[in-house]
């Protein structure tokens, strides 16, 4: 039994979970894994001297739960309920690997994750474009007003630098204004390639 760990990253909005979701339902054994069920309860987040909760840090997450939960799904990939049907032209050979995809805005800024990818995608939107998408969503607690830019963009521009400067880190960057579908094809034949590398 192989697994595949891939890791689904970048901006706030970006249309990680929706790659995610698609991705599969496309790619056989696979399951997800969001970032997002290991926030930290409101009471527990900090908040900063404008009010503002500082949610797009690390220490608002349960990262070592996270790191857990990603290393028990390695362990025993089939007991985590993976449907194993046939999905769409895939053939016999990869019936022995099991995919986890992990999506979320903070994946790759965390030393204990980084050694449990096989690939590493970080989706990135222009500035309007994520204020604008934004805006449309409804969180809980509500955006305040003058948070994306005084909390949200700033601790994703921060993390990517992190990221970009780190040499060693293989990373593939998506542009995420492109279409759903182009995003997809060029993610699905990526994961296919590494999943025909396994076989080999």
């Amino acid at each position: 039994m192989k697994v595949l760990v891939i890791g689904l990253g970048g901006v706030t909005n970006g249309g990680k979970t929706t790659l995610a979701e698609k991705l599969k339902n496309m790619l056989p054994n696979c399951d997800i894994i969001s970032q997002d069920d290991f926030f930290k309860p409101e009471s527990e987040v900090e908040t900063d001297e404008r009010g503002f909760k500082l949610y797009d840090v690390l220490d608002a997450l349960y990262m070592d739960e996270m790191v857990t939960s990603i290393r028990n799904w390695i362990k025993s990939p089939a007991s985590s309920g993976v449907l194993t049907e046939e999905t769409q032209n895939t053939c016999d050979n990869v019936k022995n690997v099991y995919i986890l995809i992990v999506e979320g805005f903070l994946l790759y800024n965390y030393e204990p994750l980084n050694e449990l990818w096989n690939r590493r995608y970080f989706l990135t939107l222009p500035y309007e474009e994520c204020k604008r998408r934004r805006s449309t969503r409804v969180y809980q607690p509500a955006d305040t007003p003058g948070y994306f830019d005084g909390h949200v963009w700033p601790m994703y521009l921060k993390y990517k630098n992190e990221l970009e400067e780190n040499a060693s880190m293989q990373v593939d960057y998506l542009d995420g204004t492109k279409s759903q579908e182009e995003l997809l094809s060029y993610v699905y034949s990526d994961i296919i390639q590494e999943l025909n590398k396994l076989r080999e």
